[in-house]
This record gives C-alpha cells, sequence and structure tokens, in this order.
C-alpha cells in the first residue's frame, strides 16, 4: 500500500521534530535521492511503490555515488547536503525518514533493503538488528 504525500510527511515531521512539513519535505527529498544511489532492482522498485509518488521518483532517479556509503558517511553526506545541518542533525533526519519508510514497506522489504546496504544502516531505519 502507498503512503499518501500528507501522512507520509506528517509522520516524518513527527519523529523528525520539525516545525513544519517544509522541513519535513527537505530532509526526506535528500535522505531518499542518497538512498536510491545504493538500492537497486526490485528492492528499489518495491520501496519506491510504497512511497508517495514524488519520493517515490526521487528514489528512483538518486543522487550517483561511486561506492557505497557507510551509515557514518551517509549521515555526513546528509549532512552536506541539508543547509545549516550537522552531522548529529543529519544522522535525526536521516532515522527520521528511513523509520519511516521502514514502518510503509514491512519486515520483509525492510530485509531485503538493508541486505543492499552496509552494515549499520539497520540503526537509521530505526530497526537494531542483533548481532
Amino acid at each position: 500500500m502507498t503512503l499518501r504525500r500528507e501522512a507520509f510527511l506528517a509522520h516524518v515531521k513527527e519523529r523528525g521534530e520539525y516545525d513544519t512539513l517544509e522541513e519535513a519535505e527537505r530532509a526526506a527529498r535528500v535522505v531518499l535521492a542518497l538512498l536510491g544511489a545504493h538500492l537497486v532492482g526490485d528492492v528499489r522498485a518495491q520501496l519506491a511503490a510504497r512511497l508517495p509518488e514524488a519520493f517515490a521518483l526521487i528514489l528512483l532517479n538518486p543522487l550517483q555515488s561511486a561506492e557505497p556509503l557507510s551509515p557514518e558517511r551517509f549521515v555526513r553526506a546528509t549532512a552536506a547536503w541539508i543547509e545549516g545541518a550537522t552531522e548529529q542533525t543529519a544522522a535525526w533526519d536521516a532515522s527520521a525518514v528511513l523509520s519511516t519508510a521502514a514502518d510503509a514497506v514491512g519486515e520483509d522489504l525492510l530485509g531485503q533493503i538493508l541486505l543492499q546496504l552496509p552494515a549499520g544502516y539497520d540503526l537509521l531505519f530505526g530497526r537494531p538488528q542483533p548481532t
């Protein structure tokens, strides 16, 4: 089931404790563009199918990444793309967006997503995996 744009942004706004939907949208656009560079094939398409159309298009037309980013580098890249962000606020941004996406996709697809990402992304998705 695809989340409506307003519902998706409302969840991101709440989790990120943003003052406005515009702040939540800015975070969502950056985080999903960076995430899209790390996912391929059917997994990326399935995630896109569960996101609002505007965010699905961002995920499907990602920023280019020469190599997979570790979670720490993902957070630094997020900070670089969000004006005024620090690594701490960028980690908060990434987690607000990715945990909302995790809720939208369910555990099976989330497991497939995490298999395509370097270790440690489970924490950004708000779903710590047993070690």
